[in-house]
């Protein structure tokens, strides 16, 4: 299967000592939500077995999942905002 990019929102931080735990993701941490921090993991994917694995992490630390979104080729192609 084709590695996909994803663009993974939870509520709340991942703190750096679990950055090792998500390998290849991006980690960025936005504390100026009103709802309170929101973390946003961007990254390759290998397939669906991996997305659920990442998922599983996430929700084992109690982050309440915001969205999960396959980015396109044309905005991987177009850099990180």
């Amino acid at each position: 299967m084709d590695h996909g990019t994803y663009e993974i929102r939870v509520r709340g931080q991942v703190g750096g000592r679990w950055a090792q735990w998500f390998d290849d993701m991006t980690i960025h941490v936005n504390e100026e939500t009103t709802e309170g921090p929101m973390t946003v993991l961007t990254g390759p994917v290998a397939d669906q077995a991996a997305l659920l694995g990442l998922l599983q992490k996430l929700y084992t630390l109690g982050l309440p999942l915001l969205s999960v979104r396959r980015k396109e080729a044309s905005e991987k192609d177009a850099g990180q905002t």
